[in-house]
This record gives C-alpha cells, sequence and structure tokens, in this order.
C-alpha cells in the first residue's frame, strides 16, 4: 500500500481578516499591555509603555499578566481592559 503524498506546493487559501479599528493618534488615551508570561516580555511590553506614554502623548499604561503563554487572556484580563484601556497591545518575549 503506497503512502499519501503531500504536495507542499500548492497555493495557499486565503482568507480575509478584520482588525480592530485604530485610533488616529495615542493623545491622551489608556493602555492596555498584555504578556505572555514568556521571559522578558513585560520588560518589553513596559518599555513601549513608556515610549507611547513619553513620545505619543498616552495618559497612562497598565499591565496584565496572562496565566500563562500557550492560552488566550483570561476573561478577567478582557473584561478589565475594556472598561479601563482605549487600546491594547498584546506582546510576547523570549
Amino acid at each position: 500500500m503506497s503512502s499519501p503524498l503531500f504536495d507542499p506546493t500548492a497555493a495557499p487559501v486565503g482568507r480575509s481578516v478584520t482588525t480592530a479599528p485604530r485610533p488616529g493618534k495615542l493623545d491622551g488615551l489608556r493602555i492596555g499591555l498584555v504578556e505572555n508570561t514568556k521571559f522578558n516580555s513585560d520588560k518589553l511590553l513596559a518599555k513601549i509603555g513608556d515610549i507611547l506614554k513619553a513620545e505619543h502623548g498616552v495618559a497612562e499604561w497598565k499591565m496584565y499578566h496572562k496565566h500563562n503563554s500557550s492560552v488566550p487572556a483570561h476573561a478577567e484580563i478582557i473584561d478589565e481592559v475594556k472598561q479601563t484601556a482605549d487600546v491594547m497591545v498584546a506582546g510576547i518575549g523570549d
């Protein structure tokens, strides 16, 4: 019996992705930073938050920590970000 053959040269199937609306500017906005618990992800996002505040007029930023890197943000994070942030940035580290 022969084994099935996978042809890696097949054309990819395209799909459209809808992204959330982006603000025109960040002045005065509140930023939620969601880190995935990987090494240095919190340090990277804190630096990004500081740069956004210093150079783009962000009012404040707050860091949220996922339970672990292999799962989506838990409901408590999503609910709080919806209430307290205008923009969310998710980041990874390694």
